[in-house]
């Protein structure tokens, strides 16, 4: 039986590509950068002075409010083109 030189399905075609560049606000990167520095900070002073005035009063839960900042700096990346 002689076989079929018609292909069954299409072909693929990759859907265009838009030609306008995505671009970041400007206030994107100065704040994931400084959400870092203070969840950072936030963690260390908490660690090095724990009997300063706000954060003896918050006691364990710095280490949340730290990472708090970190993570709302890992959400801003991921949204930096």
């Amino acid at each position: 039986m002689p076989k079929s030189n018609a292909r069954k399905k299409a072909v693929y075609t990759p859907p265009q590509r838009s030609q306008q560049v995505k671009v970041s606000p400007r206030w994107l990167a100065p704040t994931m950068v400084a959400a870092w520095i203070i969840g950072i900070l936030w963690i260390a002073i908490y660690y090095v002075a724990p009997q300063a005035p706000l954060f003896s009063d918050l006691q364990n839960w710095n280490l949340l409010i730290g990472f708090v900042f970190i993570i709302f700096g890992v959400v801003l990346s991921t949204r930096w083109r």
